[in-house]
């Protein structure tokens, strides 16, 4: 409770201000506050880190394979971007399932999810095509994922997973942000 014979803040404040003028203010703006959008910083910070590998020097790395990995990467690209990414060293930023899908359905799904990644700026991306252990003679979708990424114009590398992320099951994509890149 206040006493009565003392005055409160906003008294003392009114009577302490009493012989001060206002300034005129002819042409102010009131400041907005901007709102910044939300980022994954982490994903940023991988997907800019295996971008700036595309301009490192080379280094020479063996490539181990085994029959049954995917593994590539296009001429004129670090060998070590192939090595990080099969040691799951990039984040992936996006992955799809192709299990149970037929071949043709498969190739669709496939080009669209590969375009809405590029179009996301997503480096690193993941496809799930399985072993082929239940197809009649071959791993159609493991082939099919295989000959597609090879061709495709923006894939740096793949390369079969761990196997904490799948192993030969699921491939591992890194892709070239940049349209057109050569090197």
């Amino acid at each position: 409770m206040k006493s009565a014979n003392k005055p409160s803040d906003e008294e003392l404040f009114r009577k302490a201000m009493a012989d001060v003028e206002p300034l005129r203010v002819d042409n102010r703006i009131e400041p907005v506050p901007k709102m910044t959008p939300a980022i994954a910083a982490q994903r940023a910070l991988d997907e800019r880190a295996a971008l700036a590998e595309l301009l490192d020097g080379p280094d020479a790395a063996e490539d181990l394979e085994t029959g049954e990995e995917l593994s590539y990467l296009r001429p004129g690209y670090q060998k070590r971007l192939l090595r990080r990414l099969r040691r799951g060293e990039y984040s992936t930023a996006a992955t799809i399932d192709l299990h149970h899908m037929n071949v043709d359905t498969a190739r669709q799904v496939l080009l669209d999810f590969l375009a809405h990644a590029l179009q996301r700026q997503a480096g690193c991306i993941r496809v799930i095509h399985g072993k082929g252990l239940r197809s009649r003679d071959l791993p159609r979708l493991k082939i099919l994922t295989n000959q597609l990424l090879r061709k495709h114009p923006r894939v740096v590398a793949f390369a079969s997973c761990r196997p904490v992320d799948g192993g030969t099951g699921a491939t591992d994509v890194l892709l070239s942000l940049q349209a057109g890149r050569a090197k």
